[in-house]
């Protein structure tokens, strides 16, 4: 389906920010818990929260055509299951900044993937907005840009993978939203992870036990980061082509160095401040832009909806 209805960029913006706060409580989970643990209570809390809509999440899967279905798998698996992991396991190889602000590479992978798989067309302006944000990053990421310790390689190929991960289910959730409701692929997301974190679980030898003492870290991890932010995403996702959404994103890093300083006690150096300010003013920047203009930066293709594809407004 074609983008329809105002512009949600903001509200995708909004959503990643509050990822940013994911720091906050994972960093002293990750000191305490093994990453399987933390991943798994993420999953197996909010899956409860979203138990009243299983039965109809499921029967929209059951909908699906098998490329839906196989986007479905991937997304519960690898974007939210072992992408978790892979960024709990980062925090507990290196600080609590480095994992977030490396985010930075999803719009590299996004955008390949949304030409790829959606057949969205990314216009130069976007990559004007886009290759500042990417520098800003990179900068915001290590306290020398130009002199990377093997020290912060381990957090950083971690970071990525999740970033990867996380880029393809960027572009997986738009395709979609055009047919489900927000509700109905958040639970179908979280649901399918479920299992796959148990697997990791396993396959770890992380226990399952995690004391009644970290239970208030784990359910505000999977209510703010985790649940509301990612209803909120999923929402802005309707109307926002994902390559622009990806661009987005990066008020992810930004947030989380201000909890990193702000909060965590961690010191930025005078090219992360600098990094800092690029990657804010680009996300800005290029939301100001699809809001005054009438040539956006990317662009969905036109596709005349079926029937099934309307249930994305229909009441949850």
């Amino acid at each position: 389906m074609a983008e329809t209805g105002r512009d949600r960029t903001w509200l995708v913006a909004l959503a990643t920010a509050m990822w940013g706060t994911d720091a906050l409580w994972r960093m002293p989970l990750a000191t305490s818990l093994p990453a399987g643990s933390v991943v798994f209570w993420e999953h197996l809390i909010i899956v409860l929260l979203l138990s009243p809509f299983l039965v109809k999440a499921w029967r929209a899967f059951a909908a699906c055509d098998a490329r839906e279905r196989v986007a479905v798998l991937v997304i519960g698996g690898g974007s939210s299951a072992l992408a978790t992991a892979l960024f709990t396991a980062a925090f507990q190889a290196g600080d609590p900044v480095t994992p977030l602000v490396l985010q930075k590479l999803q719009p590299i992978f996004a955008a390949l993937a949304s030409f790829v798989l959606l057949g969205e067309r990314v216009r130069g302006r976007y990559f004007a907005f886009a290759v500042p944000a990417l520098i800003g990053a990179w900068m915001l990421a290590f306290p020398d840009p130009l002199d990377i310790r093997v020290s912060q390689v381990k957090p950083a190929l971690l970071a990525v993978g999740a970033a990867v991960l996380w880029a393809a289910g960027t572009v997986l959730g738009r395709m979609l939203s055009r047919r489900m409701s927000t509700m109905e692929v958040t639970t179908l997301r979280f649901s399918v992870g479920l299992p796959t974190a148990a697997v990791i679980l396993l396959a770890k030898g992380d226990p399952v036990a995690v004391g009644w003492g970290n239970l208030p870290g784990l359910l505000l991890l999977a209510l703010i980061p985790g649940l509301i932010a990612l209803s909120l995403y999923y929402l802005g996702l309707q109307t926002t082509a994902a390559a622009r959404a990806t661009l987005a994103e990066l008020s992810f890093p930004a947030t989380a160095a201000i909890v990193g300083v702000g909060v965590l006690g961690e010191d930025l150096t005078a090219t992360q401040w600098t990094g800092f300010l690029l990657v804010v003013a680009m996300v800005a920047g290029m939301s100001w832009h699809e809001r005054v203009t009438r040539s956006t930066m990317v662009t969905a293709p036109s596709v005349s909806p079926s029937p099934e594809e309307h249930t994305i407004t229909r009441p949850l």
